[in-house]
């Protein structure tokens, strides 16, 4: 038999303060990360968007395609753990593109620069409906306290 335990906010914020506590070159890694996945997702759209014959074209506009909705999803996602938000993004990022390509197919409208922009604005939305949220919950807490 497992035990299994659930973690409080306060062990997390704990976690999270030894986490920033925590001197060395690793800590300052996550935003350099984050940048360059972004350089990256941002020119594999626009070397698909002006129909380059770069070779870099396939690799960076796949991960464009699977990072942008990832990214929204995870942004929306942000209670769970971070492995189960990992999977769950993914998995998201999976279903919205197969969605895309369902409907411009069903539709007889496919193209690869209308799949592009469908999945940009469909993250789009999903980061302006998180960002409303959290700007709607704060204002309805300092009404509160």
């Amino acid at each position: 038999m497992q035990t299994l335990r659930i973690k409080t906010a306060s062990s997390r914020a704990e976690a999270q303060d030894t986490e920033r506590a925590r001197p060395g070159p690793g800590r300052d890694l996550t935003p350099l990360l984050a940048g360059a996945a972004t350089a990256v997702g941002g020119f594999g759209a626009v070397v698909a968007l002006v129909d380059s014959g770069s070779p870099l074209r396939g690799p960076f506009t796949l991960f464009f395609l699977l990072a942008a909705p990832a990214a929204a999803i995870a942004a929306a996602l942000r209670g769970l753990e971070p492995f189960g938000r990992t999977v769950a993004a993914v998995a998201g990022a999976v279903v919205v593109n197969m969605l895309v390509t369902q409907g411009m197919l069903a539709v007889h409208r496919w193209s690869v620069r209308g799949g592009i922009v469908a999945v940009t604005a469909i993250s789009a939305v999903i980061l302006l409906l998180v960002l409303l949220r959290r700007l709607r919950g704060r204002t309805t807490r300092r009404r509160t306290d």
